[in-house]
């Protein structure tokens, strides 16, 4: 099946999600369809039943844009080694301290 001037990989790469505003515009228009769903579900189902199947559609939309939005993240430069986090000090305990000439413990600070 010949596309013509359009080939089947060039074909496949229009409908990927390459940025996080494409992402963003995928996410609205889900939400939008979510909306109009649960609209239709208040309708059928009348009370407490249709609120429930309202709020399930649009909750919906929450983890599928999580996903999405997981799935563009940025990724690293080639021949960049990744950011690390500094260690995280505790002011809770004592840090451990050079032992001193004559004290039994390392975090004693007496002298004998």
């Amino acid at each position: 099946m010949a596309m013509g001037f359009l080939s089947k990989s060039r074909f496949k790469r229009l409908f990927k999600i390459k940025t996080r505003f494409e992402a963003f515009l995928v996410i609205y228009a889900i939400a939008l369809g979510a909306v109009e769903r649960g609209r239709h579900y208040l309708e059928i189902y009348p009370g407490w039943s249709g609120w429930m199947l309202a709020c399930a559609c649009t909750g919906v939309v929450f983890v599928g844009g999580a996903k999405l939005l997981d799935a563009v993240r940025p990724e690293p430069v080639a021949g960049r080694a990744p950011l690390r986090r500094a260690r995280h000090v505790s002011r809770n305990r004592p840090r451990s301290r050079p032992l001193r000439s004559g004290s039994k413990s390392a975090i004693s600070l007496h002298k004998d």
